[in-house]
């Protein structure tokens, strides 16, 4: 009890310097518990979206998948005759049944050529009307569409994009393009995670996304009273026999939850990722503040050692404060993690995915995960300062002196922040000396928790060398002030290091990924320049297939000298070495795609690849198949008959562009694919003639105005493309790992706050002997600057040697350029000036308001 009262009262006499502790533990706790309750949160939105979508029982065509996708590589939804509805109608325990048409395959446009489809990646689904549908949707305004020419719209899609009754829009298909003016706006009765839901009649769906009547793509099956969904299947399936697909409600729920499952956790696991980091940088605050406290409490230790307590008492006296402050810092994360969730939403709403708050779910083992981790963490963290209190000896009550210095442990310390650091950089020089990828990660992630643990150890070690350089080139002209700063810097190492570690964490990554990202932005540019030979590439930012309409708009530009299409598609291949590859995919390609990619080959011509019956593989392939010039592969074409075609060419598996790719020509393809289920251009190239790329490149654009899905690009464009999606995964990385960063600025403060308090009476005499307060702000402000820099040249440079060693592995795959991102680099270090700048702000002017009498009376 003795124990808890002392703890409490020291708790609560330096509550405001637990504050920015407290803060610390807080922001890293609500970082984990609102991305539990923001993923949570969109689970139960999908699990009450699937169950209130899917009917009792759906019947599919045999080609779709277990969700219920309705795409395939000829831009139709695979489907089935319309007679399966009478047989499903015919089944015992069936009380209705309906067939309906649904395509995502599609793109929809406004009457200005503006792309409805939803900005955040999720579907845009054209399909009939039905009363499926009508348990999820109300028609809110106008009507169901009843004619070839009336489309419904959902009501979000509508309000987004000013959409009203009477507009005229515009439905892409493989078809062909349809018109078609809003007849109806139904609201969804659900939550709609992002989907733009567009609805025709049953006719019109038959011939604008498959092309021919009498068809469905699914039926959906209503159970009659007291028939069990799996009865009900059991009943369809036997009538049907296997050649279509019968799925239960549940079974076609699960199926969709698990497609968007994979989404959600590398989300989840991502910023649980950065969580940590900002967990492992609140350790150093943490440890700075009980250690500083310690350190300012050794009288008051000391009396009591001197009065009986033990060292046990005194350690638990410790660990106890720190107990307090970690259920404090994470009961208040628990709270701000689920307004960080409800904000999360928020922005998923201005980005097209609405979530409801009415979903909000908070799992039990959210805060439960929560107050442990925070608890946990802030206890091991106040573990050594607590024991080195429990050595401060009873005749340290007579003096002020700290807890005994151990140059013992500092050897030790020394010893083994040098072996960490060199085992770390062998096992970097392992990595970028690997033959093979998959094993030099191994290394390099070794290397990378090595050296930084070995850097944290070592730090104290490397703060005199580089404290007293940054000083000699950016205090000394501040004179006398500028030396005390520098001083101050110095005088704890130990101090200063671990200070400097928490910043030093959080710019590694930074500058790690930075150099990684732009080396390949500046391989794959390389490559481009090397082997693309066409003018302009032709596709969609989404993935979408490229249509024949749109493919006959781009052959139909004035200008062109040559255009390419290239097509993907899947077939079982059985290899020389009497191995058969299921669903392995082939690139089917016109042959001038041997001039628009020059390939480097190891055996062959790759325009041998497209004469008939042909067919070029790449080398690893080659290898590991035991394949070579004149052999024969069987392939079994998914949606065709099965070829036996020669290997004409073998192409270098030591590229960027089109790796790892099986080429033939679309000619050969179509001998042995039906023309009804050849797989759409995921690509098209075009070529200019001399002298008219301009003049090329402008009149592409205009072909393809009507088709806002693809664009089209030249080679700078493309370059460009590039660097931007690079650049915005870049972006979203470093504000993740913001939060570690603002966990060690408050690391900083903390330190000089306590600092500050530290050297009450010193920076009185100092006052008295004529230092002016400006001075001493400024001395403190930098103080604080040498700081972050200490921590910033740490930092970067061991990112660097991350990212160039990442580099060495990725040239394995063929992006060989390393590129340091030099103004990025630069300017992460200027700014690091600027952040113990901003942190010196507050104890800098606590320090400037101090009462000089007081100050030099303060023991």
């Amino acid at each position: 009890m003795t124990v808890l009262k002392t703890s409490m009262r020291n708790f609560f006499a330096h509550k405001g310097r637990m504050a920015l502790s407290a803060v610390a533990v807080l922001l890293s706790v609500a970082f984990v518990c609102g991305t539990l309750v923001f993923t949570d949160t969109m689970n139960t939105t999908f699990d009450k979206l699937f169950a209130a979508t899917s009917s009792d029982v759906t019947v599919s065509a045999k080609g779709a998948s277990d969700s219920g996708e309705t795409t395939s590589d000829n831009g139709k939804p695979p489907v089935m005759p319309a007679s399966v509805l009478g047989k499903v109608k015919a089944a015992d325990g069936v009380k209705s049944a309906e067939g309906t048409v649904f395509s995502t395959s599609v793109t929809v446009v406004d009457a200005d050529k503006d792309n409805l489809s939803p900005s955040s990646g999720a579907p845009t689904i054209v399909g009939s009307w039905n009363s499926n549908d009508a348990r999820t949707m109300k028609i809110t305004e106008g009507a169901a569409p009843k004619g070839s020419g009336q489309v419904m719209v959902d009501a979000d899609t509508a309000d987004k994009h000013h959409l009203k009754l009477g507009d005229e829009i515009g439905v892409i298909s493989a078809i062909g393009n349809f018109k078609a003016r809003i007849s109806g706006i139904a609201d969804f009765q659900i939550t709609n995670p992002g989907a733009a839901i567009f609805y025709l009649d049953t006719k019109t769906a038959q011939s604008t996304l498959v092309g021919e009547p009498n068809v469905y793509t699914n039926v959906n099956v209503t159970a009659a009273s007291g028939v069990t969904d799996a009865q009900l299947k059991q009943n369809v399936a036997a009538e049907l026999g296997a050649t279509f697909k019968v799925q239960t409600a549940k079974e076609t729920a699960d199926a969709n939850q698990k497609d968007v499952e994979g989404f959600m956790n590398v989300m989840k696991y991502a910023m649980l990722g950065f969580a940590g980091i900002a967990f492992l940088v609140g350790i150093f605050l943490i440890i700075n503040t009980f250690s500083m406290l310690v350190a300012q409490r050794t009288r008051e230790i000391g009396l009591m050692r001197a009065i009986g307590s033990s060292r046990k008492q005194v350690n638990r006296s410790v660990l106890v404060e720190a107990l307090l402050l970690g259920v404090v810092g994470s009961v208040l994360g628990v709270g701000a993690g689920v307004g960080i969730a409800v904000g999360l939403m928020k922005l998923m709403g201005k980005l097209g995915i609405h979530l409801s708050t009415s979903d909000l779910t908070v799992a039990w083992t959210t805060p439960a995960i929560g107050l442990l981790l925070g608890v946990v963490v802030t206890v091991l963290a106040a573990y050594l300062p607590a024991r080195r209190a429990g050595k401060v000896s009873p005749m340290a009550a007579l003096r002020d002196a700290g807890a005994p210095a151990d140059a013992r442990a500092g050897w030790i310390r020394a010893l083994l922040g040098l072996v960490l650091t060199g085992a770390g950089g062998y096992s970097l020089y392992v990595a970028a000396s690997a033959n093979k990828a998959s094993e030099g990660s191994l290394w390099l992630g070794l290397g990378v928790v090595l050296t930084l643990i070995g850097f944290v150890v070592i730090g104290p070690l490397l703060v005199g060398g580089m404290v007293r350089v940054l000083g000699a080139v950016l205090l000394r002209i501040f004179g006398p002030v500028g030396r005390m700063a520098e001083r101050n810097a110095l005088r704890n190492p130990r101090r200063t290091g671990a200070t400097g570690a928490a910043l030093m964490i959080g710019l590694a990554l930074v500058a790690c990924l930075s150099v990684v990202g732009s080396s390949m932005v500046a391989s794959a540019s390389d490559q481009l320049d090397k082997t693309v030979g066409t003018d302009f590439i032709i596709q969609s930012d989404s993935g979408q297939l490229v249509t024949p309409q749109a493919v006959k708009a781009v052959k139909d530009t004035p200008g062109l000298s040559r255009v390419t299409e290239y097509k993907t598609t899947e077939a079982d291949y059985t290899t020389p070495d009497g191995k058969t590859l299921k669903d392995t995919d082939v690139t089917a390609a016109d042959p001038t795609y041997a001039a628009d990619l020059r390939t480097k080959t190891v055996a062959g011509n790759l325009k041998d690849a497209y004469l008939p019956d042909s067919m070029s593989v790449h080398e690893k392939f080659a290898k590991a198949h035991d394949i070579h010039l004149g052999s024969k592969i069987k392939l079994a074409f998914k949606d065709g008959a099965t070829a036996n075609l020669t290997v004409r060419a073998i192409t270098s598996s030591d590229v960027v562009i089109d790796a790892g790719s099986k080429y033939m020509s679309i000619a050969t393809l179509a001998k042995y694919v039906p023309a009804d289920k050849m797989p759409l251009d995921g690509l098209v190239f075009a070529s200019a003639k001399d002298g008219q790329q301009d003049t090329a490149y402008k009149s592409l654009k205009s072909a393809l105005h009507d088709y806002p899905q693809y664009k089209v690009r030249d080679q700078t464009d493309y370059k460009q493309a590039l660097k931007d999606q690079i650049g915005q995964l870049l972006n979203m990385i470093y504000g993740l790992l913001a939060l570690a960063i603002i966990v060690a600025v408050l690391g900083v403060v903390n330190t000089l706050a306590l600092s500050v308090v530290e050297r009450t009476r010193e920076i009185g005499l100092m006052r008295a002997i004529g230092l002016s307060r400006r001075q001493l702000r400024r001395m403190i402000r930098l103080e604080s600057i040498v700081i972050a820099l200490f921590g910033a040249l740490l930092g970067l440079g061991l990112g660097m040697g991350w990212g160039a060693t990442a580099q060495k592995l990725l040239a394995l795959e063929g992006l060989k350029v390393l590129d340091i991102p030099w103004p990025t680099i630069i300017a992460v270090f200027v700014g690091s000036a600027f952040v113990g700048l901003i942190a010196a702000l507050i104890p800098a002017f606590r320090a400037g308001r101090m009462n000089v009498l007081n100050a030099i009376a303060t023991e």
